[in-house]
């Protein structure tokens, strides 16, 4: 069995992932606590907050926090790097399992070449024929969306649920479904059984409570 191979069949168990964005709540670190049992995994996406810190360093303050975090809980989530292969190359001896791309990020091949076969590479897509390209890069999952309206990316429409649907099946990577998922909607992806989920969980009233609920409905 190859390396690509078991990196997907490792991420068949993953139905949840939260997408860990710091700047949409007052204390970060104490929702991440909460949820961290609850969520298959976490990928670290950090807004640039126009201070003088780099965004690529303050990334790498984030993500090495989260794994700090991860460790003193003892769990074995998988922890993604959002865009930057440079941190996530950096943080590889740290614990760090990959990096999420952007369609506009660095190239996956390359991406591959500088983390080896054991990191797990995904890549964002929003519509089918982005899907069907990524089917030949060295990539072990996909994001698809705005499934829903967003204003975590400012997207006023979205794709919907069904387009999710006939993304996921046209793919032999497992597909999450990314965009305005929260727990009113997150039934209507049982079928897809996977989400990418960053407001609906970390501002919601009760952030445990909504990710329960979340992964309740997506197991469906």
């Amino acid at each position: 069995m190859s390396s690509g191979v078991g990196r997907s069949k490792r991420l068949d168990g993953l139905r949840l992932l939260l997408l860990f964005c710091p700047e949409l709540v007052a204390e970060p670190l104490e929702v991440l606590r909460t949820v961290f049992g609850v969520v298959d995994a976490v990928q670290v996406r950090v807004k640039p907050s126009g201070s003088a810190t780099s965004p690529a360093r303050e990334l790498y303050r984030w993500t090495e926090t989260v794994l700090e975090l991860r460790a003193e809980l003892r769990l074995g989530t998988p922890v993604f790097v959002n865009d930057r292969v440079d941190v996530a190359a950096a943080l590889l001896d740290r614990g760090v399992d990959g990096v999420h791309l952007g369609e506009d990020d660095l190239d996956p091949r390359r991406a591959r070449e500088l983390l080896g076969e054991q990191a797990w590479i995904g890549l964002s897509t929003h519509d089918a024929r982005a899907v069907l390209h990524a089917q030949d890069l060295p990539v072990d999952y996909l994001g698809f969306g705005p499934v829903y309206a967003t204003r975590t990316k400012g997207y006023a429409r979205g794709l919907g649920h069904e387009a999710a649907w006939i993304a996921a099946n046209a793919s032999a990577l497992p597909l999450f479904p990314i965009g305005g998922i929260d727990a009113s909607n997150a039934n209507e992806l049982a079928p897809l059984g996977r989400a990418a989920v960053a407001a609906g969980i970390l501002c919601a009233p009760d952030p445990r409570a909504a990710a329960e609920s979340i992964r309740a409905a997506l197991s469906a």
